[in-house]
């Protein structure tokens, strides 16, 4: 099993969609950071799915130490 790598030190802004289906990267291996691309296989580690009720900005977190997955808690501040 591998540990998270930090894809990067700060969060990603997004805009998510009412209804639709995220798969966010807990990895950080993704290519397509802050989604999931796969490429997780063979680490141990798995995306976080989830879904909003109205779509919205949000902070994704791109350090991958956040307590609040997948959003931003402000963990990178620490690294």
């Amino acid at each position: 099993m591998s540990d998270s790598i930090a894809a990067q030190k700060e969060p990603y802004s997004v805009k998510l969609e009412a209804g639709k289906n995220y798969a966010w990267c807990a990895c950080g291996r993704s290519k397509d950071q802050p989604y999931c691309d796969g490429s997780h296989k063979e680490t141990g580690l798995s995306p976080v799915f989830f879904k909003t009720e109205e779509g919205r900005e949000a902070w994704l977190c791109g350090c991958k130490q956040t307590k609040n997955k997948p959003y931003c808690d402000g963990s990178h501040t620490a690294l």
